[in-house]
């Protein structure tokens, strides 16, 4: 049997010390896609709080479509950038519109996942992560989403070249874990950043990989 590569000695570590990891309740792929671009430089809890207030004012995705922009951008102001996520999400539900006829996105699942991920990404301000997040959360199809928290832990465990950029990083993480680990992985490896592998002040000595990291802490 061949060595684990060193990704996968690290999912396996941290599933055994954490557990299978949990996922919010799943949300359409509509909904998924708008909650991602909210949440693009601020927190969860913003996020949330600025996905509700929209869901609230508008009594569906394609009402906010059609909306006046200054609603919009005032129902989402807690996630931050306000001014430039309110165009982004109304100017990304009409490109699927004029695409596809509707506003739906259940069709990805029966394209080959490269291709889903591309069209994902051909609209403005829908990056690799937000497009993973959306195919492994709402569509079920594997994908390994890479936040500031994973690109950051991935560096210091040396999982990745330490030039490589956050966009590239999506691919060469993929391609060192099977595909059936990336749920896990991914929430994991977030944890870890969130709760211990902080980004000034790591807690090396609490680390459940503090013996296999190489950019652990005397």
């Amino acid at each position: 049997m061949p060595e684990p590569t060193p990704a996968l000695r690290v999912h396996q570590r941290l599933l055994a010390h954490y557990g299978p990891a949990l996922w919010r309740t799943p949300l359409p792929p509509v909904d998924e896609l708008v909650s991602t671009i909210l949440s693009q430089n601020t927190n969860d809890v913003n996020r949330d709080r600025a996905f509700n207030r929209l869901k609230v004012a508008f009594a569906s995705w394609e009402a906010v479509r059609d909306g006046d922009p200054a609603a919009v951008v005032e129902a989402i102001r807690p996630a931050g950038l306000a001014n430039q996520k309110g165009p982004r999400i109304q100017t990304v539900l009409q490109q699927i519109t004029a695409e596809r006829g509707r506003l739906e996105l259940d069709f990805l699942k029966d394209l080959p996942r490269e291709e889903a991920l591309a069209w994902l990404q051909h609209f403005n301000g829908v990056g690799p992560k937000t497009a993973a997040i959306v195919m492994q959360f709402s569509l079920g199809v594997p994908a390994l989403p890479v936040d500031t928290h994973i690109y950051r832990v991935s560096g210091r465990l040396g999982l990745r070249p330490p030039e490589m950029n956050v966009e590239a990083a999506h691919k060469y993480l993929e391609a060192q874990l099977p595909p059936e680990t990336y749920y896990d992985a991914h929430l994991n490896l977030i944890r870890l950043g969130r709760e211990v592998c902080h980004a000034r002040k790591p807690e090396c000595p609490v680390c459940p990989l503090r013996e296999i990291c190489p950019g652990r802490a005397a």
